[in-house]
């Protein structure tokens, strides 16, 4: 598959053998990206609690950078 300039350019910054902080990679997104829109990130966290007890519910929380 063929990636374009911007997407190379891009793909240069970014360790895929690391893992980053969460600031760390905030600031890298931001830093990488090229679009003339809002991009939007998404994050997935497992955190092993169980939904059906409502002790152990998590609340949505979105915010724009």
């Amino acid at each position: 598959m063929k990636h374009g300039k911007k997407y190379l350019e891009a793909a240069k910054l970014i360790d895929k053998t690391q893992q980053y902080e969460a600031a760390d990679a905030i600031a890298l997104v931001k830093k990488s990206a090229t679009a003339k829109f809002d991009e939007t990130v998404e994050v997935h966290i497992k955190t092993g609690c169980d939904s059906r007890h409502a002790d152990q519910q998590i609340r949505e929380i979105s915010s724009s950078l």
